[in-house]
């Protein structure tokens, strides 16, 4: 079965977390069969499915249309058979219960087609235990989404043991077309990616406050103002519901050991029916203000303590073939909006440091969940990291497309190919996916230029000479995806990106262009996806990014007649932010750049991250915004950019 075959979605359970994959599979495109074992509970859900679309609506986000098409596509119903007859995808998302779900599956055996792909939206439990009560264990997957489904863009998509490969490619190839970003999940591990770092991370919060070694205002200002996460550890607590987190403890408790005991001081709070913010009252009292987060009280040896716990955890991941670092991080960023990933923030404290931490700890309390696991031990002895640092001499002697060098805290990305006017083939995808890596990972890299060898383009698109020798649809899929993910990363990556354009930027050249945040252009340059005239489309990310510049309906102008449109008109319809003169492209584009490696790089950073967010959802992006707004609130960065101002100077940010 393909993507394009699936038609029907089943969605067993209309809870928070049913109506949410509902509403998202009926947004796209897909019919859906929405159930529940009681009339009143699909009802619920699909009231709550038709207030969503509203506000959407409302919004802006989509038009009245959009919502009523989408609500038309909802079945409510009760019955099972009349629910899965015909379905082509079911997701399950009924209770967090292992003995509820597997009932559900066993019923659901009974009236499924016999191809239909059966996906659980646990958040820990084994897929492999649930895939067994069924007559297609090869046909069974984990497909996680994070709540609000709607809003959060992560889908986690598991593996059992029995699960065939081509299921876990059409579980993500649906993912994609609900608009989300999955990450795979190879083995089936309790907790998964997201939850298997963010619970003991919450657990050991609370033994650090149990043993009265910190206070929870000391642990939730070093965690939200010192370690830069979204929310304190507490407060986060609060927000996910102390009794979910206690559940999913005790399950990986039972399955992998001593390691995740729950803290007695969460079982405390659950026994006193003080679940979080549900409840009105958790580790904060929701009647009376909430969270009060205090910025200067944190701890020098919390964050180590929290941070060397979640080394452990992404070690054990790592070690076990679960994901690899790049998956881990890229999950926990999307899933529980970590501003960076725990790899990387484990690598920017020295995993050395961090197993002498586990060291210490464990030789002093005995306790378990301090044991260093093997693949941490291994990294930290060779003084290795999670994610492999790059030389500079030796990354260059290895480009052969490109090159880069730094100078004036400017990382400056040279497409060097003029012999075939800067044309993207796979090998320069791969290079500059590195380079982005690389300048991301230099201190002293604060901007990052792109530019085309030689006066005759930019980039002139896709080297079809070199591509056009297959013709393997399934090949050119997965060449769509490399160069949407690597043009993708420099949406991603924190430091600002300039695109300096002089002569042609065509095609996948403009669809590069089109992910930077800033571009100048010569007069002389040519502008255009001519895609339309092959029979192709814009297939690195170009039918979704342009519009987000241009607007849909220039984008579509664009696409459709596959025209040249030169810098002023595109200056015009915003795509260009400023015209040059063409011998003095390079240098104005430099100097826009240099202009900005000298702004806040945390601020820049946030800002980026604030507006990316709010492009599918503005609700989101407020919340990114407002969570930014107060971590920078308690930075060095302020503190200079304000004495600055006062002072009549320009600031000299630091990125602290």
């Amino acid at each position: 079965m393909d993507v394009e075959d699936i038609d029907t979605i089943a969605v067993l359970g209309a809870g928070n977390m049913g109506h949410g994959i509902a509403e998202v599979a009926a947004l796209a495109g897909y019919d859906v069969n929405l159930r529940d074992i009681k009339e009143e509970f699909v009802q619920n859900g699909y009231e709550q499915i038709e207030w969503s679309l509203d506000k959407l609506a409302d919004s802006g986000q989509i038009t009245q249309d959009e919502a009523d098409s989408a609500l038309d596509r909802v079945t409510p119903v009760v019955d099972m058979e009349d629910a899965t007859g015909d379905a082509d995808f079911v997701v399950e998302a009924v209770p967090e219960k292992m003995d509820i779900k597997k009932n559900v599956y066993r019923e659901l055996e009974d009236h499924a087609p016999d191809d239909a792909v059966f996906a659980t939206n646990t958040s820990s439990l084994s897929i492999t235990e649930l895939s067994e009560v069924t007559e297609r264990p090869a046909r069974f997957c984990g497909m996680h989404f994070f709540n609000p489904p709607i809003r959060m863009q992560l889908v986690e998509v598991i593996s059992g043991e029995h699960t065939d490969d081509e299921v876990l490619d059409l579980t993500e190839a649906l993912a994609r077309q609900f608009g989300k970003t999955p990450v795979r999940v190879r083995k089936d591990s309790p907790g998964f990616i997201v939850n298997r770092v963010l619970v003991p991370l919450l657990n050991e919060a609370a033994w650090t406050v149990h043993e009265e070694d910190a206070t929870i205002a000391e642990v939730d200002s070093t965690t939200k103002y010192d370690m830069g996460l979204p929310m304190g550890s507490f407060e986060l607590a609060d927000q996910v519901g102390i009794d979910v987190a206690l559940d999913v403890l005790e399950y990986m408790n039972d399955v992998l050991g001593a390691a995740y005991e729950p803290c007695p001081l969460l079982v405390e709070k659950v026994e006193a029916d003080e679940l979080g913010k549900k409840s009105g009252q958790g580790f904060y009292d929701y009647e009376d203000g909430g969270a009060d987060i205090p910025t200067d009280e944190s701890s020098e040896d919390v964050r180590l303590r929290l941070t060397a716990v979640m080394a452990n955890e992404v070690a054990k991941l790592v070690g076990n073939d679960v994901a690899d670092p790049a998956e881990i991080d890229e999950a926990v960023m999307l899933g529980a909006g970590f501003p960076d990933g725990p790899a990387r923030l484990a690598d920017e404290s020295d995993l050395a440091t961090l197993r002498d931490t586990l060291d210490d700890l464990h030789e002093e309390t005995g306790a378990e969940r301090y044991a260093p696991a093997d693949y941490l031990v291994e990294l930290a002895d060779s003084e290795g990291t999670f994610h492999p640092e790059h030389g500079g001499e030796e990354t260059e002697q290895d480009f052969d497309t490109i090159s880069i060098e730094v100078t004036e805290n400017v990382g400056h990305i040279t497409l060097d190919r003029p012999h075939r006017m800067n044309t993207v083939n796979e090998a320069l995808l791969d290079e500059l996916g590195t380079a982005v890596d690389v300048l991301d990972d230099d201190e002293d890299a604060r901007a990052i230029l792109i530019t085309g060898a030689g006066d005759q383009a930019f980039s002139a698109g896709a080297d079809v000479q070199s591509m056009a020798g297959s013709a393997d649809p399934l090949d050119a899929v997965e060449l769509s995806r490399l160069g949407q993910s690597t043009f993708g990363k420099l949406e991603r990556v924190d430091l600002p990106v300039v695109a300096g354009i002089d002569g042609y930027c065509l095609g996948g050249g403009m669809e590069m262009a089109t992910c930077a945040d800033l571009r100048v252009a010569s007069q002389r340059s040519e502008f255009g996806q001519p895609e339309h005239n092959l029979g192709l489309l814009p297939g690195w990310g170009g039918t979704q990014r342009l519009k987000n510049i241009v607007g849909e309906g220039r984008a579509k102008e664009i696409i459709f007649t596959a025209d040249r449109y030169e810098a002023a008109e595109m200056e015009s319809y915003g795509f260009v932010n400023e015209v040059t003169q063409n011998d003095s492209l390079e240098d104005e584009a430099f100097d826009l750049a240099k202009k900005l490696a000298q702004g806040p790089p945390l601020a820049q950073k946030y800002t980026k991250r604030a507006m990316r967010a709010g492009r599918d959802s503005t609700e989101a992006g407020l919340e990114a915004e407002a969570q930014a707004f107060g971590q920078l609130m308690n930075t060095d960065d302020l503190m200079e950019g304000v004495t600055a101002f006062m002072g009549d100077r320009d600031p000299d940010f630091q990125g602290k």
